[in-house]
């Protein structure tokens, strides 16, 4: 009989699995923590640091920079110094028309703030409402001085211009084509596929097609332009028409990713309510209004919610086609800030990138919080 040379059982120690264990537990976390970690680096470190240039005067020397702390001055600038005509405008005096829509716009808060406080009041929900107010109030107090009153608005009332003109139409026409692809027409593929094509192009190729398409002169629409006697017309020298065309380019960048979207969202629609309402009797438009649109309703602000927010970033078509001219008429915000950045004024361009984010978060939120919400409550 041999003798076992193995250890007792009650000898035997075992492994340590707590450690294992706990890996195995986390692995997950450890995995996704470095992604994590550089994305907030490479997006927290420039918001911080952007921050602290907006609040300082920052200048570049040979082979060094000085900063110096200025506090609000780089804002003043903007609303009350000499920049306040490139931000807000030139103010001449308010128009009997300015003052009219000033006050009805105010009294139209007022009412909206006192139903409110009669309905279901909170403070938070108040407080909210108070800002995005007050932000009403002054962009129709800003749009009543100048443009109502004949006076030349700045950046901030052409980046507004361009968000609620542009999305605006790029909706409605790409709510229009989806509505029209959705039917059983045929060669639907076809065209599904040929309107998503825009959305492709980089805005750069975008703003340089346009300008040459714009060319009255030597573009390849210029026979057309002289026909509709329009062949000495410099689109470009004049504010209005340079920003439609910027209008013009930007939403047809733009349609087809509203176009596709709506599309998703109406083939995803139950037909078995239409069906019964064509049986009944209904007529397209009260199908559409009753059935489809309360249906597409949530999609459709999510779409617009996402275009608002790009809208207010437009910079590719202002500098490529006009380079924000005639004088200041089609230069944006988002273009306002890189030219002061290109001159070196570090301090004013994280100013105006501040405004902007306060502008889009302010009224992005209003839209999401009051429009959508509500729009949502009320279809429930």
């Amino acid at each position: 009989m041999t003798t076992s040379t193995f250890p007792p059982a009650h000898r035997v120690k075992p492994r340590p699995r707590k450690f294992s264990e706990w890996l195995d537990r986390q692995a997950s976390t450890l995995f996704i923590t470095p992604a994590v970690v550089l994305i907030l680096v490479f997006s927290i470190f420039p918001l911080v640091a952007s921050l602290i240039i907006a609040f300082s005067r920052f200048r570049l020397g040979a082979g060094s920079y000085r900063v110096r702390w200025v506090g609000l001055k780089n804002f003043e600038k903007q609303f009350f110094g000499s920049e306040q005509f490139h931000f807000l405008g030139t103010f001449n005096g308010m128009s009997v028309l300015g003052w009219v829509v000033s006050v009805s716009v105010a009294f139209a808060l007022l009412w909206w703030l006192y139903r409110y406080c009669r309905t279901k009041f909170w403070w938070l929900g108040f407080i909210g409402r108070i800002i995005s107010a007050l932000m009403f109030f002054a962009l129709a107090l800003l749009f009543s001085a100048t443009l109502l009153s004949g006076s030349q608005f700045g950046t901030l009332g052409v980046t507004l211009f361009y968000v609620f003109a542009g999305c605006t139409l790029q909706f409605a026409i790409g709510l229009g084509i989806a509505l029209l692809c959705a039917q059983p027409i045929r060669g639907r593929t076809f065209f599904r596929v040929l309107f998503f094509i825009p959305l492709m192009i980089t805005p750069i190729g975008i703003g340089y097609a346009f300008r040459m398409l714009a060319d009255t002169t030597k573009g390849p629409f210029s026979p057309l332009w002289q026909w509709a006697g329009l062949g000495n017309f410099s689109w470009a020298t004049d504010p209005w028409a340079a920003r439609v065309f910027i209008i013009i380019g930007d939403s047809w960048q733009w349609i087809p990713f509203v176009f596709i979207i709506l599309l998703a969202a109406l083939e995803n629609i139950p037909k078995d309510q239409q069906e019964a309402a064509e049986v009944d009797g209904a007529s397209g438009w009260q199908i559409f209004r009753e059935i489809t649109w309360p249906q597409l309703l949530p999609v459709a602000a999510t779409v617009m919610l996402i275009r608002l927010i790009e809208a207010f970033k437009l910079v590719d078509l202002p500098n490529i086609m006009t380079a924000g001219g005639p004088g200041i008429a089609t230069e944006s915000m988002s273009l306002h800030s890189y030219f002061a950045w290109r001159s070196l004024d570090l301090g004013q361009s994280a100013a105006i990138a501040y405004l902007l984010l306060f502008v889009t978060v302010v009224l992005c939120v209003s839209f999401f919080n009051y429009v959508v919400i509500g729009k949502l409550r009320h279809a429930a």
